[in-house]
């Protein structure tokens, strides 16, 4: 009898959803058990969906659901590979790894924006698109087949391959921020100007001039303020990169 349900089961899933299952399985190594939750994992909203109660249906709610499966298993592992770390030095490590950054470069790994359903060209994405539909599959999972393996998950695709604890201790996460506590420790005076540049390309870029001592340090520029900024920040860090690290 169970075979039977099966093989009705298995006949009344459409082409579609076989092909996105045998995708699913390849890139989970194991089988999914609720489609529903992954191809929820992979809708933006601009496509406007809801569910059967009417509730929004795209990655948001995941996105925050698979940020926290991160952070706990992430967090277990550094506590049992670092007895000597205290709260503060485990802190900082989960947060090189759960970096925006890092995120980004995992999604864009798995090549998770294939999968997404939306109204908006893909051109037009920000950069951070890759990093929160790869934390919401990671929160498609949990929903799906529960913590064990969302946690087998995160050690085979983020943890095995990513984690080397010796070279993320020498890993800058914020190079703005590493500027601002070198002058604030050296009481130089910093400022960080930033100003729109339309240039040639038909798009909004900011530039940022980063003055140290009332001196210009390094310029940067970018489609948006943070990023223009931490571009001035990483490049006054290379300059001032001896007198930084000097002990």
């Amino acid at each position: 009898m169970r075979r039977f349900l099966k093989k009705i089961s298995n006949n009344s899933r459409s082409d579609e959803d076989g092909i996105f299952f045998e995708k699913m399985n390849k890139l989970l190594g194991f089988k999914p058990k609720n489609l529903w939750y992954y191809k929820k994992a992979f809708t933006h909203s601009s496509t406007n969906k809801t569910d059967e109660k009417g509730n929004p249906f795209n990655y948001e709610r995941l996105e925050f659901l698979g940020d926290s499966m991160l952070g706990s298993v992430i967090s277990a592992h550094l506590y049992n590979e670092v007895p000597t770390g205290d709260e503060g030095y485990l802190t900082k490590m989960r947060s090189k790894i759960v970096s925006r950054e890092h995120l980004n470069e995992l999604g864009r790994d798995l090549n998770l924006i294939q999968f997404i359903d939306s109204k908006v060209n893909p051109k037009h994405f920000g950069e951070n698109i890759h990093g929160n539909i790869f934390e919401a599959f990671i929160g498609a999972i949990y929903l799906d087949r529960g913590f064990k393996y969302c946690e087998k998950f995160i050690y085979k695709k983020v943890i095995q391959p990513y984690v080397d604890i010796p070279k993320l201790e020498g890993k800058v996460i914020s190079y703005k921020s590493l500027i601002i506590e070198w002058c604030q420790k050296e009481k130089k005076q910093f400022q960080f100007d930033t100003f729109e540049d339309q240039g040639n390309e038909g798009q909004k870029y900011f530039g940022v001039k980063l003055y140290i001592d009332k001196k210009v340090a390094a310029k940067g520029r970018a489609t948006s303020k943070k990023k223009a900024e931490e571009i001035a920040a990483k490049r006054a860090f290379f300059v001032f990169q001896d007198q930084i690290e000097r002990k």
